[in-house]
């Protein structure tokens, strides 16, 4: 009865297990097409961008997109040049520069992280005479605990300084601005370019700020290349619209009204300088941007294209930026003296640099060659590569 109950059992197991093997391979084959479905549609979805990166292109005379949303905090923006000309794009808060790129040359892209707090913004979109796009901030948490962060009193003697400083500047700039309107009046070429050099170094020294108040540096200071029909268009004004008919056009007539532009502009940055804000982040950090600047300019011939007065700029930016580091070395040297040696160091290295082509009070006429400019430049960038170190030193980012 036993024997004959397990052979009767036998096929009934037998086919219980045919079952199962089939169940799992059913099993591993829908597993397998799960996973070959779920693989194609990822490649088929587009790559999810890194949190607050944006990518902006500018072709034609727009940004795409022309409308950014971004939270408060940090924002990486990759900015992408698809037109035919080299090209600026700037984030401005009213008048004030919060962050720029200079120089984007046509097929080629730039990258900039930039701390923004909440509110719109304006940004400019290659050509200053294109029309401007949004960027719009929302708070976050990271912006409202910055908001709670107690006053930076430490500050308030070398901001303090610092203003004076600019106003007795921006006193000197009227008055070289003025001789040279005079010499241009007067239909003296060789006067006015003489003071052409010191008027325009003025500003250099005053420049560091110039992201304070971009309204007023877009009519005293743009180059031609930023402007739709560069020379000729009716934007191009103040230094440069005079160096070039000073160096490149032998015309004082044509200039007289754009060097009494000059000197009406330069009286309204006169009055706004003094009320001017400058936070203590920006002291250190916009040396380092405008040093950044010009590093990138010089091996291109630096600003001014037409009297080639690259040495007698850098001498005005040194003199400017040196202002603001020494009135952080008290600060600096005790949060971090090795940093401040550094800066020092730097300072030193490009003072010694502009030493050959200094003559008398002034420096020689002849412009630099490439291999000059480029020198220069790296000195510059490894002076603005230590000043960009230390707002971190200072517990200020």
């Amino acid at each position: 009865m036993s024997s004959s109950s397990s052979d009767n059992n036998k096929p009934s197991s037998s086919n219980l297990m045919r079952v199962a093997v089939a169940a799992s391979a059913l099993l591993v084959v829908a597993g397998l097409a799960a996973f070959w479905y779920a693989s194609n549609e990822a490649k088929k979805a587009p790559a999810k961008a890194a949190d607050n990166a944006v990518t902006v292109t500018i072709q034609g005379n727009a940004c795409e997109p022309n409308e950014i949303t971004v939270p408060a905090g940090r924002t990486t923006f990759t900015i992408v040049n698809k037109s035919n000309r080299a090209l600026e794009w700037e984030i401005l808060d009213g008048v004030m520069v919060v962050e720029e790129r200079e120089n984007i040359a046509p097929g080629f892209s730039q990258t900039m992280t930039v701390k923004l707090q909440p509110g719109e913004f304006a940004i400019t979109c290659g050509l200053l005479s294109n029309p401007r796009g949004k960027l719009r901030v929302t708070p976050s948490a990271a912006s409202d605990a910055e908001a709670a962060r107690p006053s930076l009193v430490n500050y308030v003697g070398a901001l303090a300084e610092y203003q004076t400083f600019l106003r007795l500047e921006a006193g000197s700039l009227d008055d070289a601005a003025r001789a040279l309107a005079d010499a241009i009046k007067a239909g003296d070429l060789q006067q006015a370019r003489a003071l052409y050099v010191p008027a325009h170094q003025a500003y250099k020294r005053i420049e560091p700020m110039a992201e304070l108040f971009a309204d007023l540096d877009t009519r005293i200071n743009a180059r031609a290349d930023y402007f739709e029909k560069r020379e000729a268009d009716p934007g191009f004004s103040g230094f440069h619209r005079i160096e070039y008919a000073l160096y490149g056009q032998n015309d004082l007539k044509s200039v007289v009204p754009a060097a009494d532009r000059l000197i009406a502009d330069i009286g309204v940055l006169k009055e706004r300088l003094r009320g001017l804000n400058v936070p203590p982040e920006r002291l250190a950090g916009s040396a380092s941007k405008l040093l950044r600047r010009v590093a990138d300019n010089l091996p291109a011939g630096g600003e001014d294209h037409y009297g080639h007065a690259e040495a007698a700029n850098l001498q005005g930016s040194y003199e400017g930026t040196k202002k603001i580091a020494d009135l952080l070395q008290p600060l600096l040297v005790k949060a971090a003296p090795a940093l401040q040696k550094s800066v020092d160091e730097r300072f030193a290295a490009l003072d010694t640099a502009l030493g050959p082509y200094r003559e008398g009070d002034g420096f020689k006429p002849a412009p630099l060659d490439e291999a000059q400019r480029k020198a220069l430049a790296d000195t510059v960038r490894a002076l603005a590569e230590e000043l960009g170190k230390v707002n971190a030193a200072l517990g200020l980012e």
